[in-house]
């Protein structure tokens, strides 16, 4: 196994870095049939060598830290219980209000509105503390920032009402203005 200086020494250089350096550390292959077959079986080695050093590299950066995160979304998968609040793949949160046998929850998602969800469908689980902490700070800013904009929804609809107020009388001095025409026409 590889020591642990060794793995974050070949992280921080990254997969080509060592690439370069494993096929800079290689002789170059001879072409000939000089040095009889002893030669050829240690350069045979010396060829797979930066194969091996890539699989190595891509084993402890790529495919261990995704076996280990699998493990750990099938771990937090099993440890739903009733009572959790569940966010699922498609962004819907709720809170888990039965467990099934199988792999399917029943997660309320709004009041009485209750919707049922496969297991590995979750994305996470919120801690309890995380969610109301937020919410306790927020609902002031939240109330402000609600009734700035119902002051502005309401001084915009009073814009709007005298605009209207003017469209209708010009539409009223239309209207009169045709049907004076229209007597006219009509003597």
């Amino acid at each position: 196994m590889l020591s642990r200086k060794l793995v974050s020494a070949l992280a921080r250089t990254g997969v080509l870095g060592l690439v370069l350096i494993a096929l800079a550390g290689c002789p170059p292959m001879q072409q000939g049939g000089e040095g009889g077959g002893e030669a050829g079986g240690g350069d045979m080695l010396m060829s797979i060598l930066p194969l091996i050093l890539i699989f190595v590299v891509f084993y402890f950066l790529l495919i261990r830290p995704q076996q280990r995160k699998q493990k750990a979304h099938r771990e937090m998968l099993q440890s739903v219980n009733r009572g959790d609040d569940i966010v699922t793949n498609g962004g819907l949160v709720g809170n888990v209000v039965k467990v099934g046998r199988g792999d399917s929850l029943l997660v309320e998602i709004a009041p009485g509105v209750r919707v049922r969800v496969m297991r590995n469908m979750l994305s996470q689980i919120m801690p309890r503390h995380e969610q109301y902490e937020d919410d306790d700070e927020d609902d002031e800013d939240d109330d402000d920032l609600r009734d700035e904009r119902e002051d502005e929804r309401d001084e915009e609809e009073e814009l709007e009402d005298e605009d209207y107020e003017d469209l209708d009388e010009e539409e009223d001095e239309e209207e009169e203005e045709d049907e004076d025409e229209r007597g006219r026409r009509r003597r």
